[in-house]
């Protein structure tokens, strides 16, 4: 009868973990940027949503306003909108995702100041 027992080698058993260590040390830094482009995209369209219920707003009451709660407009998780000008004759709006500080994206329309990095009136830029 053979009485060698069945199974893996210490040695077999440390080149797996050393694969599987060099896979993730290659994946995680790629799911951070994909995390990134994720927020980066959300708070764009926090921005073109806000835009449309301010014009619903201005219909309704020949006005623009900072208070979102007004316009009835409620940021996606993780993102933070501010509204830093409104008046009768325009708007301004940054987005910022939580955890990318030197990310941002803004817009303005009308007369409005344009918030950085925003340069064209009623077009979502971003500083990616």
């Amino acid at each position: 009868m053979n009485t060698r027992e069945k199974g893996f080698t210490l040695i077999e058993l440390l080149i797996v973990v050393v694969i599987i260590g060099i896979l993730a040390a290659i994946a995680i830094p790629k799911f951070g940027s994909v995390r990134d482009r994720a927020f980066m995209s959300a708070a764009k369209a926090d921005l073109r949503n806000l835009a449309n219920q301010e014009e619903v707003y201005y219909n309704d009451n020949y006005t623009y306003t900072s208070d979102l709660a007004a316009v009835g407009f409620t940021n996606s998780e993780g993102i933070t909108v501010t509204v830093a000008e409104a008046d009768n004759t325009g708007w301004s709006a940054s987005a910022v995702p939580l955890g990318l500080t030197s990310e941002s994206c803004a817009l303005y329309h009308g007369a409005a100041a344009p918030l950085a990095p925003a340069t064209t009136v009623s077009v979502v830029q971003c500083s990616r």
